[in-house]
């Protein structure tokens, strides 16, 4: 027996690792760790259900308590479903998916692997076209009765190697952006105060490679604005039919938090949110009366 575990290893290996972060944290590491710590109850998991509340009152020496309501309930596991009719190939949900069970790409229809989807819902909310539904799958299963300690620790590992390639990413992101400073840093600096006499000034500086950046940012942005409007005129139609977005409801403060942040990125990329265009039909600012 490993003797080296900590009670927050522990604990972990007792949740479903759904990564929903119902729990009220990012995942369920940090939940862990919280209640080990003594900051979190162990009735925070639904996914987990009583079962999984059961589990931890069990390794923590403390009495089975309901689950917490204000972290959701208990329920038969969902899985995603993407309506490819519809869907925009924005990879908001690619992006917001916490174990990589969505396949697709910018502008590619995206497809949910069954067999890999948690039934998290964080896909849901940042979808900008509403295209994505949690069908469950379980009958009246529920909590552990829905999932298996073999479907938590694949989970788990997918989960791991997501956080793994994310912050690989950032590192390749900051050592891109520290290479671009110092070409744009190294003109001026290698640039001489005076001439020297008989030498050619045929060869000029080499310019920063900051122009082809801003080219480069500036054809995703308009990528991504040009699917932005098809999914504003995809929902104007929806809304000339009678039929609603779908999946607004219930949305929880995390959930949320993600479409913030969503929010938040494109503003900093200078681009409009569907829900901020006007309607077809709407008067502009600029209009004036005939």
């Amino acid at each position: 027996m490993n003797n080296s575990r900590t009670l927050a290893d522990r604990i972990e290996d007792l949740l479903p690792q759904t990564q929903c972060t119902k729990c009220g944290y990012d995942g369920c590491r940090p939940y862990a760790e919280a209640v080990a710590a003594g900051t979190a109850s162990y009735n925070q998991c639904p996914p987990g259900g009583a079962e999984g509340v059961a589990r931890l009152a069990q390794l923590l020496g403390k009495p089975v308590i309901p689950i917490n309501p204000d972290n959701g309930v208990e329920r038969p596991r969902p899985v995603a479903f993407i309506d490819e009719q519809v869907c925009i190939g924005c990879t908001l949900c690619l992006q917001a998916c916490p174990v990589d069970a969505i396949v697709g790409a910018p502008k590619q229809m995206h497809t949910i692997v069954k067999d890999l989807c948690t039934g998290c819902d964080l896909c849901v909310a940042p979808c900008p076209v509403d295209c994505i539904a949690m069908i469950p799958v379980t009958g009246e299963a529920t909590g552990w009765d829905a999932w298996t300690q073999q479907q938590a620790d694949e989970a788990r590992l997918r989960h791991d190697r997501h956080q793994a390639r994310l912050a690989a990413e950032r590192d390749a992101a900051e050592a891109r952006a520290a290479a671009r400073r110092a070409a744009a840093a190294a003109p001026a600096a290698a640039t001489p105060a005076t001439a020297t006499p008989g030498a050619s000034t045929s060869a000029a500086p080499s310019a920063p490679s900051a122009p082809a950046a801003d080219d480069a940012e500036a054809k995703k942005k308009a990528i991504i604005q040009a699917a932005l409007e098809r999914a504003r005129q995809k929902k104007a139609e929806l809304a000339a039919s009678g039929a609603g977005p779908r999946n607004t409801e219930h949305v929880s403060a995390d959930v949320q938090a993600q479409i913030d942040a969503a929010e938040a990125r494109r503003k900093r990329l200078g681009m409009a949110s569907p829900q901020d265009e006007p309607a077809p039909d709407a008067p502009k600012k600029d209009d004036k009366p005939a």
